[in-house]
């Protein structure tokens, strides 16, 4: 019963990290681009460490698990924060779209 719930939840992960991919390829400017980047990869991750912690064997392993999850939010955030600050230092605004 785990196999299946496993697969679905690192699959869902992975649908997340494409879209947080997408957002990075298509959007417009830096700050819609961290906001795709850092919502969906930790998200997708998030998945991914649940669907693995179903697997896990004892109580060591869904530990490494959880603090690897927590160190990317950590990262995610700090280094998106620092990107948003070297943007609006630069004077970079967020674009805006021109109706068709």
């Amino acid at each position: 019963m785990t196999e299946p719930l496993t697969a679905m939840l690192v699959g869902l992960g992975l649908v997340f990290f494409l879209a947080g991919t997408l957002g990075l390829i298509r959007l417009p400017d830096t700050f819609s681009r961290l906001h795709a980047l850092t919502k969906a990869d930790n998200l997708g991750l998030g998945f991914i460490v649940l669907g693995l912690a179903l697997q896990a064997d004892d109580w060591n392993v869904l530990g490494k698990l959880v603090l690897i999850w927590a160190f990317a939010l950590i990262a995610a955030g700090t280094s998106a924060q620092l990107v948003a600050r070297s943007a609006l230092r630069r004077k970079s605004t967020p674009s805006e779209r021109q109706a068709p």
